[in-house]
C-alpha cells in the first residue's frame, strides 16, 4: 500500500475524476483541486508529497504556479510533474526551468503516468539527506539550503541539486549526460539547454568563477 500523498491540480473535472480512481486504486492518497489559487491554498494547510500540476489553467498557469511554490524553500521537497496538453519543446524547457520534477503530455496513458509516479517519488528516497563543506560553501541536502561565505541563498530544488553535484566533486568534469541522469534521471528527456540555463541561473547567484564550461563536454566545479 502506497502512503505517498499526490495532489492533482487540473481545470477539467473529468480528468480529476479519472486520475484520482487510478491513484487512489494503485494505493495512494490523492486529494484534487480545479485551479492554481486553489492549490496554493491547499500546501498553506498540508503538503503532499507529489503534485500533477495542469500547465494550461485561467487566471494562474501552471508555470506560474510551479514558481510560487518553488519561491519558498520549504516546499523544496514537494515533487512537481507537469500536466499539459503542449507537447512542445518550449513548454518542457519553461516547465523544468520553473522548478519541475518532470512532464507529461495528454492524453495521459495510466501505466506511463504510474511509471513516472513510482520514479520520482524512489529517486527522491534515494536522496539520502547529508551536508558538505567546500571551501566558502555549506550545503544541507535535507534542508536545501546553500550558504556562500556565511549568506543563505535560496535555490530552487533542479538547481540545488545541479550544484550540490558539482560540488561534490571539486575539479572533476561531469559530462552532460552523467548531469542528466543524476539530476532529472533517466526517465526524464531534457536537452542540453536545461542545463544550459540551470548553469547560467546558479552563476547569476554565487558568481561566473565557481562554475567552469568544459566546450563539448559539460561542467565542473573549481575549488
Amino acid at each position: 500500500m502506497n502512503q505517498a500523498h499526490i495532489l492533482i491540480v487540473d481545470d477539467e473535472e473529468d480528468i480529476r475524476v479519472l486520475l484520482q480512481y487510478n491513484l487512489q486504486k494503485e494505493g495512494f492518497r490523492v486529494d484534487a483541486v480545479e485551479n492554481g489559487q486553489a492549490c496554493l491554498d491547499f500546501i498553506q494547510k498540508e503538503k503532499p508529497q507529489l503534485i500533477l500540476l495542469d500547465v494550461m489553467m485561467p487566471q494562474l498557469d501552471g508555470i506560474e504556479v510551479c514558481e510560487r511554490i518553488k519561491a519558498d524553500p520549504i516546499n523544496n521537497d514537494i515533487l512537481i510533474c507537469f500536466l499539459t496538453a503542449r507537447n512542445e519543446d518550449y513548454s518542457q524547457i519553461a516547465g523544468l526551468d520553473a522548478g519541475a520534477d518532470d512532464y507529461i503530455a495528454k492524453p495521459i496513458k495510466t501505466k506511463v503516468l504510474l511509471s513516472r509516479i513510482h520514479a520520482m517519488l524512489r529517486r527522491s528516497k534515494q536522496q539520502k539527506p547529508q551536508e558538505e563543506k567546500k571551501p566558502g560553501f555549506h550545503i544541507n541536502r535535507e534542508k536545501y539550503l546553500l550558504e556562500k561565505d556565511g549568506v543563505e541563498l535560496h535555490l530552487p530544488r533542479k538547481e540545488f541539486e545541479l550544484l550540490a553535484l558539482l560540488v561534490s566533486r571539486p575539479n572533476f568534469v561531469f559530462k552532460r549526460e552523467q548531469i542528466l541522469e543524476k539530476v532529472w534521471g533517466t526517465d526524464i528527456i531534457v536537452g542540453d539547454r536545461t542545463i544550459d540555463v540551470h548553469i547560467r541561473k546558479i552563476r547569476e547567484k554565487i558568481g561566473d568563477q565557481y562554475i567552469s564550461t568544459i566546450k563539448g563536454i559539460g561542467y565542473k566545479f573549481n575549488d
